[in-house]
């Protein structure tokens, strides 16, 4: 690390975390224009589907590799590689004409948002020591949590005043902007030129491509045949196979495995990356079933509907600063076990909410509780996660950690798919047509008390997601508490 940088993590990290945000608003923001693509591009829902399930799918089939190669030629010239990609497909998005077009540029810009994202925690590990990690992690994992929160409401703004091609354009001066900012203000970390392990890399590919398709088009199939002899659970098996090969690979692989199986010695480690998975399951599958009910249901615009979210996002923001020194203060354990409690509780008075058909200021209420439980659940996780990590290996853990997280997204997406389909059928016999791609449209009045008890049901899935993460966070091990200087 250069002198002049070495003692300016905190504008690296600005930097960083401004392409971050971006990157995750991209996987949520799409949600509420749906109908207005699926009207604007002449097309069917499913091909609407694909728009994000494109974008999930290169985002995360990647990781494992992309933080591995921060490893090896550096951390700031594979993000910034990768932001420019994210930023020139973004341009490509606004501009096409055509949901193809449309599809084919989300899967580039998902290819840049893999090459960023490892990067930025392996900078925070790598920069920020031990004992001051907890503020930086807090707001990395701020930003991870409100900008998958933010999407809804930025997308509901963005379609209902200027179009949905904005959703996309407004990337292009940002990530500009986030270019010349890492540039200036990311550091040259040491790099740590080891023999790269190609068949770590194919096997890894094959398993996590196989996986992540099966389980995001699984509902799409109805869990069955695809094409021909081809079907979801083969793939899903398939998939199985080459994870268990990949794993017996890094055990046998004695020269640069591309994921050291020590760093799952550190029980912290391997608890806080299954648990991300959970709390970015929820994160996912949250907004879809939430704005669906306030949109058809109670009649709410696209922009009333996003706005629901906005108490989240804030708070996840403003708690970042005094969750972060209560981080590095005393356990994390304590604070993870309180934010997924809290987090837990508030997603079951939503359920109730939406089943008596509340109003906006209580469902805004209960919104910003979750948004509570949430701002001690984010940071503290990448805390354990990180803690004990040695810098040669930071990348590589920040690409498991991040690989799990987006991993969890993929099952919430596919997931609460599969539980609104099933609640609408058992609620609506015959009227599954009134999910989303009739999203825009005031349900008739006979059908709102039964869509809104759907709806409500769907919810119970994202609530045993959070009690999921509370009991994997009474694993985690202690720490002892410190004062800061």
């Amino acid at each position: 690390m250069k002198p002049e940088t070495a003692n300016r993590p905190w504008l690296a990290l600005w930097a960083l975390v401004l392409g971050f945000f971006m990157i995750l608003v991209d996987s949520t923001i799409v949600s509420v224009a749906t109908p207005v693509l699926k009207t604007e591009l002449n097309t069917s829902y499913n091909a609407v589907l694909w728009v994000t399930s494109a974008y999930l799918l290169a985002y995360v089939i990647p990781l494992l590799v992309t933080g591995r190669l921060g490893d090896r030629i550096g951390p700031k010239r594979v993000y910034l590689a990768g932001l420019t990609v994210f930023t020139l497909a973004s341009l490509w998005c606004g501009l096409t004409e055509s949901i193809e077009g449309l599809i084919a540029a989300r899967v580039v810009q998902g290819l840049g948002a893999s090459m960023m994202t490892p990067q930025t925690m392996a900078v925070v590990t790598r920069t920020f020591a031990p004992q001051a990690r907890g503020r930086a992690m807090a707001l990395w994992g701020a930003t991870a949590g409100a900008a998958m929160l933010v999407g809804p409401v930025l997308g509901g703004v963005i379609v209902q005043n200027a179009g949905w091609q904005w959703i996309f354009l407004v990337n292009v001066p940002v990530g500009i902007l986030g270019l010349v900012l890492a540039w200036l203000w990311v550091p040259n970390l040491e790099t740590h030129s080891h023999t790269f392990d190609w068949l770590g890399v194919a096997l890894s590919l094959v398993a996590v491509s196989l996986l992540t398709f099966g389980i995001q088009e699984g509902a799409t199939y109805n869990w069955g045949t695809i094409t021909g002899w081809i079907s979801v659970p083969l793939l899903l098996g398939v998939g199985v196979l080459f994870f268990a090969l990949f794993v017996w690979w890094q055990s046998k692989n004695t020269r640069e495995p591309l994921v050291p199986l020590s760093l799952f010695a550190d029980r912290n480690f391997s608890i806080a990356s299954t648990a991300v998975a959970a709390v970015s399951f929820t994160a996912i599958s949250f907004p879809f079933p939430f704005i669906l009910w306030a949109q058809q249901a109670k009649g709410w615009t696209p922009t009333e509907s996003g706005l629901l979210i906005a108490p989240m996002a804030i708070l996840s923001i403003a708690l970042a600063g005094p969750v972060g020194k209560a981080i590095d203060r005393n356990d994390p354990k304590r604070l993870t076990l309180w934010g997924f409690a809290i987090s837990a509780t508030a997603m079951a008075l939503m359920s109730l909410a939406i089943r008596t058909e509340a109003g906006y200021i209580p469902i805004l209420l209960v919104v910003g509780l979750l948004g509570l439980g949430n701002a001690f659940v984010w940071s503290p996780l990448a805390t354990n996660a990180t803690y004990n990590l040695p810098m040669a290996l930071a990348g590589a853990g920040s690409g498991v950690y991040n690989t799990m997280r987006q991993l969890g997204s993929v099952i919430g997406s596919a997931a609460i798919a599969a539980a609104i389909s099933m609640q609408v059928a058992r609620r609506l016999p015959g009227q599954q047509d009134l999910t989303s791609e009739t999203a825009s449209t005031v349900l008739p009045a006979g059908a709102v008390a039964p869509f809104s008890l759907a709806m409500s049901e769907a919810l119970y899935l994202v609530t045993a997601a959070y009690v999921v993460g509370f009991f994997l966070a009474l694993f985690l091990k202690p720490r002892v508490a410190r004062v800061s200087a």
